[in-house]
């Protein structure tokens, strides 16, 4: 071997024993409630696993597919790592990585040890191929995905074998009841594996997307369940057919990587909401929508946290951006899912609201003013951690067509509205109307 080699081969090594170097894994440093639900996650994980071990046999067939879900998982992560990489570093959002295609017909296939040891090749590949780089996935946070997704599998193979059809092969020789359980199957994965994440999420609104994310990530889920169940039935029937599986599988994943990129153009970094840019757009939308309409209207908010520079040089700019989050999901928690909140920069924040008079734009603005008051933000300053309060912000409130029939117009008819609540003490909400 060539000492080009050799050089590869020992920095491939340090990656490896550095992302399993316990002073790497930062748990500590986490919520003490996130500390005890990931013990816990693991240690259900580990004693599912050993009790499966010594209660359900493993033949040669079994040891043969999990060879092939496993190299082929291998195979699909090696083709798609760089496109892995590139929506790791475009997204913040809770990600699918598409796993669930092999895990899923693992799960089908399977006893519950060689479902667990997949999940752990997998997982392992993906951190040591994929996410080394990437300093945003700490190795406790992969062990932590990993554990919960041995802990789904097991959930989703007890359901089974409580109906008496407890695999693929089983569902085969009872047709229709066998679709049943499979669907089921899938059904039990799925709700399993979004509740299971929630105490491991980082969230400032409750919403139904925060939480579970949004249609096109269900989406995404349901594909890959899907396209699970078919690479289970080939290995289960005509195994040589389970290739057709890796280009739709490839194909998949390109399609969200650019659903992801045209996302981020219009998304704002700190905070998720839409940025100018996107905020633009849909605001144009609306405003063309509703002069196409006799009697339209639609609500414009400007809203302005009060004071931020002093929470910057206060607790500085982590605690400032930690702040915005936390502001942004106030927002949102208390528009309709399909308002737009937009970033404007600095400490300003939008809100379109369609089809919404003034009277009832200015009552969205009162609760949103009153909701961030009631922040309370969790940050670390120099390594010890605080909390913030007696946020405030002023809010203008502009409607379609009163304050101008032109987006310019209405937005400094908005503009105007929060200088003159700045203007009046701060924390407190003017609209075009009032002045």
């Amino acid at each position: 071997m060539s000492m080009d080699g050799v050089d590869t081969a020992d920095r491939g090594m340090g990656r490896i024993r550095d992302a399993l170097s316990p002073r790497r894994w930062n748990l500590a440093e986490q919520r003490r409630r996130f500390i005890v639900y990931c013990l816990l996650i693991e240690s259900v994980a580990v004693a599912g696993t050993v009790t499966a071990a010594i209660t359900v046999p493993t033949r040669t067939r079994d040891i043969v597919v999990f060879l092939a879900l496993a190299g082929l998982g291998v195979l699909q992560a090696e083709l798609g790592r760089q496109v892995e990489r590139v929506r790791r570093l475009v997204s913040d959002t809770p990600h699918i990585n598409l796993t669930s295609v092999w895990t899923f017909a693992g799960v089908l296939l399977l006893p519950p040890a060689l479902v667990t040891a997949l999940i752990v090749i997998l997982y392992l590949h993906l951190a040591t191929r994929s996410l080394y780089r990437i300093k945003k996935v700490p190795p406790f946070r992969v062990v932590f995905n990993a554990s919960l997704v041995i802990v789904t599998c097991h959930a989703t193979q007890f359901v089974m074998a409580r109906t008496g059809i407890p695999t693929l092969y089983a569902a085969l020789g009872d047709v229709w009841p066998g679709v049943g359980v499979i669907v089921l199957a899938a059904a039990v994965y799925f709700l399993v594996g979004a509740v299971t994440v929630l105490p491991g999420l980082k969230i400032t609104t409750r919403s139904f997307a925060a939480l579970f994310g949004g249609w096109g990530d269900n989406v995404l889920e349901v594909s890959t369940l899907c396209l699970g169940v078919l690479t289970a039935l080939a290995l289960g029937t005509l195994p040589a057919l389970v290739v057709v599986v890796l280009p739709p599988l490839l194909l998949l994943h390109r399609v969200v990587l650019v659903k992801q990129l045209e996302d981020a153009v219009v998304t704002d970094e700190k905070t998720g909401l839409f940025n100018t840019t996107g905020w633009h757009k849909l605001a144009t939308r609306e405003l063309a929508r509703a002069q196409r309409r006799p009697k339209a209207s639609f609500g414009v908010l400007m809203v302005d946290l009060d004071l931020f520079k002093r929470i910057n040089d206060t607790y500085g700019h982590l605690a400032g951006d930690a702040v915005l989050r936390a502001v942004a999901g106030a927002i949102r928690g208390e528009v309709r899912d399909y308002d737009s909140v937009g970033r404007f920069g600095g400490e300003e924040f939008l809100v379109l609201l369609p089809d919404v008079p003034e009277r009832g734009a200015r009552a969205v603005a009162e609760r949103v003013r009153a909701a961030i008051t009631r922040l309370e933000v969790s940050v670390d300053v120099s390594g010890q951690p605080d909390v913030i309060t007696g946020l405030s912000a002023s809010i203008g409130v502009a409607t379609y067509p009163h304050a101008g029939t032109a987006l310019d117009r209405i937005l400094d008819a908005a503009d105007s509205a929060m200088y003159q609540a700045k203007a009046a003490g701060r924390n407190r909400v003017v609209s075009v109307t009032d002045a």
